[in-house]
């Protein structure tokens, strides 16, 4: 038996899956963000754990038998979150996020600090990553910044708390700006950049690699034969690839979860910082992911379905089962700004095209549009460098509307797929990166690619219509610095 424990944004999900590959349990733990001003989004650590302890003590009680038999468990979390400790490892202030937009001058002066940023990580330093996040600790809160021993990502946080060792994945550092991206390790320009050194970060090892393990009161608190074996893990997209098998090149998945991606893997690094291309390692050895990404996704479904005071699918049931034709409304899906192609975290969202005759059917076909015009943003930044997407799995939260998905065939004009569970891709794909550090066996043996449940073409008419729309939706795009 292995766990897979996922550390998302707005929930802790662990699932429980047997030597087969079956989900037998799954948990699931609400998580909350603070915004204590415009632009500015955090979490308290501690929920985290709280959450996780739950999700694990509900499954000690429905599946007492199957917990005894954990022997791997694998961590997938929210990427970019900066942790802080103090000489006790104790987090000296809330975890600044993701779509935290606050350090956006403090990237600009990392830049001039180290101009081998961008060939060294593969990436463009933005608001959203770790590093720029310490620089503005330092201006703002020099105290925190001088009392901070231990810089950790939300689920090396976790894993310290689990098994008492400071380890991070690579795939996840990957998203720090810390991280020499073609050698897989710490660069200490990069750390030296932000007043920081090898002494502030974890040990790093490879997804699947075995890491630690469990702590032994954490192990009999669960009912665990034995201490079980704590993988790499993976930052929650690298992980997801993993739960459907996109291991290779020439695969590509998108991820509708809180936030959005457009994700390829590679066997070598095809970098296009200049155009906001993501470069992660992969959670499999030797592999890299390239991606486009976009700050709000599912969450601007869970925003409007907060306008409109009832549940989401409330509002995705009346629109069926594929769209007739494009909203006459358009949406800017920049509810905290924009990564992918803009790098700009000052951006906000737009509702154009509003009249008396707007109901609420074309507003929300509007938010799922706008959502999928951004994701073919990052398609033709992905494009830039070299990659071609023929076709794309969906995987988080929204890949269980079929409308959506109709939606993203038509306006990406590719072949869209869906599978079962796609929701928990992330924690199952830590499960499997769990197994694999238990019994090396062959990578491509365990992740295996799941079966599709549904695949949604293009309908010429449709891409048509969606390809007249994207132009005029793009003009809509106004930067506010």
């Amino acid at each position: 038996m292995y766990l897979g424990i996922d550390l998302g944004t707005s929930a802790v999900k662990t699932v429980l899956v047997d030597d087969a590959q079956r989900v037998i349990a799954s948990e699931s733990r609400a998580l909350a963000t603070a915004s204590p001003q415009p632009g500015y989004y955090e979490q308290d650590p501690a929920q985290w754990i709280d959450a996780t302890f739950a999700t694990l003590d509900a499954l000690k009680a429905s599946h007492a038998g199957a917990m005894a038999a954990v022997e791997g468990i694998g961590l997938s979390g929210q990427m970019h979150g900066a942790t802080l400790l103090d000489a006790s490892s104790k987090p000296l202030r809330p975890c600044i996020l993701w779509n935290d937009g606050r350090s956006g001058e403090e990237c600009r002066v990392l830049e001039q600090r180290w101009p081998a940023l961008r060939a060294v990580t593969g990436n463009k330093a933005m608001a959203g990553f770790t590093a720029p996040k310490l620089l503005w600790i330092a201006t703002h809160e020099p105290e925190i910044f001088a009392a901070t021993k231990l810089v950790l990502l939300p689920k090396a946080y976790l894993r310290l708390v689990l098994s008492g060792e400071a380890i991070e994945d690579v795939s996840d550092a990957s998203g720090s700006l810390w991280l020499d991206a073609a050698r897989r390790d710490w660069s200490d320009a990069a750390l030296a950049a932000t007043g920081l050194s090898r002494d502030h970060m974890p040990r790093l090892v490879e997804g699947c690699a075995p890491a630690t393990t469990l702590r032994s009161e954490l192990a009999r608190r669960w009912g665990m034969a034995r201490p079980p074996i704590i993988a790499g893990g993976a930052g929650d997209n690298p992980a997801g690839a993993v739960g459907i098998g996109a291991i290779e090149p020439g695969t590509a998945f998108i991820s509708l979860g809180t936030s959005g991606a457009l994700l390829a893997p590679t066997n070598k690094i095809a970098a296009n910082p200049d155009r906001v291309v993501h470069t992660f390692c992969h959670a499999i050895p030797g592999m890299w992911i390239q991606a486009g990404a976009i700050l709000a996704a599912a969450s601007c479904l869970a925003w409007v379905a907060r306008l409109f005071g009832v549940a989401e699918a409330e509002l995705l049931a009346p629109l069926g089962a594929r769209p007739q034709a494009p909203s006459p409304v358009s949406f800017l899906p920049y509810l905290a700004g924009e990564r992918t192609p803009h790098d700009d975290p000052a951006v906000r969202g737009m509702l154009d095209g509003l009249s008396h005759g707007t109901d609420r059917g074309a507003i929300v076909q509007a938010v799922l549009e706008g959502v999928a015009f951004a994701l073919a943003d990052c398609r033709d930044a992905l494009a830039y460098a070299g990659i071609a997407i023929a076709d794309a799995d969906v995987i988080g939260g929204g890949s269980r509307s079929s409308f959506w998905l109709a939606v993203l065939a038509n306006v990406l004009n590719v072949p869209i797929h869906r599978f079962a569970g796609g929701e928990t891709g992330a924690a199952f794909g830590a499960a499997r990166l769990g197994r694999l550090a238990v019994t090396g066996e062959a990578i491509a043996a365990v992740c295996t690619r799941p079966q599709r449940v549904e695949t949604l073409e293009p309908d010429a008419g449709l891409t048509d219509a969606y390809a007249e729309r994207l132009p005029a939706w793009r003009e809509l795009y106004r930067p506010r610095h």
